[in-house]
């Protein structure tokens, strides 16, 4: 098969696992919480989550699609055949878990598959690499988790008033997006943050200018929502939500488009071609799965696994959006999938353990561990099988 023809048959592959990212993992979690919390319909998040999610992989994608093609096997480049196989093995993976009710994880599934290819063309594992993605993946439960639980106990404090919790809890997501990366504030190829942006054009000391502008940036975010919140509480939580619904969304974008892009990274880059048709290419997937396939995940994660209300639903949100970007910056390939669900055990444990479903939860897991373990057998078997015949 020339050159060429296997190239579109990867990039239709590519296209395949976006699709089903777009209607499992970054279409679906960003604003279930938000779904459960009454404070937007199905349809309309899953229609505003595949704008925002388009967004996303295309100003923060690289990070995290130059990691899955270049940083998870040693010794090798994965090869248009390799490509094919790991993301069509992974794509039906993620389509299962979506058409079955399960939020498989994505990261999992890809990362399996990619590492399962390219071990099966003599490649090395890169050790390094693994530590730092495991690491992460182990620490996302409990840190995603214990701040949401942390979160949502102290909103439901009496002696908290609401007035001043959630305006504090608006500044925090407002510094955290003073130092979030675009690629339209860095150079050619390269991100920045809007801190690290005004740095670099001021003489001051960078240390002294990050933190005046975060605080500053924290500050707007806080009197903004304490401004709404003072009039009507409910209306203001709603208000929240929806913009920490729209962050997640974006960031679910540039987290999860490198996933489905990545391994096309080293078939188009002898080619000339830069990465960011590629990341277009991949968002158009995105938003496509988020239309067509995001209200069955949604309607699981809002409602199966634990019944929010609004501040519940806010406490989920916030760890979700910082666990996402800091995923981006290190581009390390992360689960939304389990960024969102652990936060929202972690939430709807503050209001005791019957509000979690404990079964679904066991299910859950289980199909996070299996899909890593079948998505490195099968695609290492089928590559070499493969290769036997070819």
């Amino acid at each position: 098969m020339a050159s060429v023809e296997i190239l579109l048959v990867a990039a239709g592959a590519s296209l395949f696992m976006a699709w089903a990212i777009g209607a499992g993992s970054s279409g679906s979690t960003p604003f279930a919480p938000a779904v459960g919390a009454n404070a937007i319909s199905i349809m309309r998040a899953g229609f505003i989550v595949g704008i925002l999610g388009f967004a996303g992989a295309v100003l923060q994608g690289a990070n995290v699609s130059e990691a899955v093609g270049g940083e998870l096997i040693r010794g090798v480049t994965l090869s248009p055949t390799a490509a094919v196989i790991g993301l069509t093995t992974a794509a039906i993976l993620v389509a299962v878990g979506v058409f079955a009710g399960y939020p498989i994880a994505t990261a999992f599934t890809v990362t399996g598959a990619v590492v399962g290819v390219g071990l099966a063309m003599g490649g090395d594992p890169a050790w390094a690499k693994y530590r730092q993605i495991v690491a992460l993946w182990v620490a996302v439960p409990f840190v995603g988790g214990g701040i949401a639980y942390g979160t949502a106990t102290a909103l439901r404090d009496e002696r908290v008033p609401e007035r001043l919790a959630v305006p504090l809890l608006a500044g925090v997501v407002g510094a955290i997006l003073a130092n979030v990366e675009f690629t339209f504030l860095g150079g050619a190829g390269e991100q920045a943050s809007l801190v690290a942006a005004l740095a670099a054009g001021t003489d001051l000391a960078p240390l002294l200018v990050r933190g005046g502008v975060s605080v500053a940036v924290a500050t707007l975010a806080a009197l903004a929502l304490w401004w709404d919140v003072r009039g009507d509480e409910a209306r203001g939580q709603r208000h929240f939500l929806l913009v920490l619904g729209g962050l997640v969304a974006f960031s679910a974008g540039g987290s999860q488009v490198g996933l489905a892009t990545g391994p096309l990274l080293p078939l188009v880059g002898p080619l000339g071609i830069p990465i960011l048709p590629v990341l277009v290419g991949g968002g158009l997937g995105l938003l496509v799965g988020s239309w067509t396939g995001a209200p069955r995940m949604i309607k699981a994660l809002a409602q199966d696994y634990s019944s929010l209300g609004p501040r519940r639903s806010i406490a989920a949100l916030i760890p979700s959006f910082a666990i996402a970007q800091t995923a981006v910056f290190f581009g390390i390939p992360v689960s939304f999938n389990e960024i969102i669900v652990s936060a929202i055990v972690g939430s709807g444990a503050a209001a005791g353990n019957s509000a979690v479903s404990r079964e679904k939860m066991t299910k859950t897991v289980l199909a996070w561990v299996g899909s890593l373990a079948l998505a490195l057998a099968v695609s290492y078997a089928a590559f070499a099988a493969v290769s036997a015949v070819l």
